[in-house]
């Protein structure tokens, strides 16, 4: 049986918005590892809670991270990545000066995302094109020329 969507929900949404995110080291460097790669998961943590993030997956390689997050979307990934981002570089950078030598920066500054869960985007389709008000015969169309050009 497949699993439920659970759904959290703040002052005026509900919501269920979950992000995989990646993110490396500037010029791909291998120093996440040790008691920076322990460090770095403890800060992760602690700005998820701050943020009210629910950390799902985590997992720290010596030169990248994989962030399995749901996130508000009235927060935004943007900003909870720029926050992990900023402030782990900087007290990782205080508590590890082997990593002001190595890098002029931590982090890159760029990342990945992805929507991850959900409904695939057939059955939203279908659902859509259902309800009472449905788009006009032409913006249909539009919809069926598309996912053929994703399948």
């Amino acid at each position: 049986m497949k699993d439920l969507i659970e759904y959290k929900s703040n002052r005026n949404i509900v919501y269920s918005c979950k992000y995989h995110i990646v993110w490396c080291p500037k010029y791909r460097r291998k120093v996440l590892v040790g008691d920076v790669a322990l460090r770095l998961k403890e800060i992760i943590h602690q700005v998820a809670n701050e943020m009210q993030v629910e950390v799902i997956e985590m997992e720290i390689v010596e030169d990248h991270i994989h962030l399995l997050c749901e996130i508000d979307p009235q927060l935004g990934v943007n900003k909870f990545v720029k926050t992990v981002k900023g402030r782990s570089s900087r007290i990782l950078r205080s508590e590890f000066p082997h990593l002001k030598s190595k890098l002029p920066t931590l982090w890159t500054n760029s990342y990945f995302v992805s929507t991850v869960g959900g409904a695939p985007l057939e059955v939203v389709k279908q659902y859509i094109e259902n309800q009472p008000t449905s788009e006009r015969d032409k913006e249909k169309k539009k919809w069926q020329k598309y996912l053929k050009s994703v399948r």
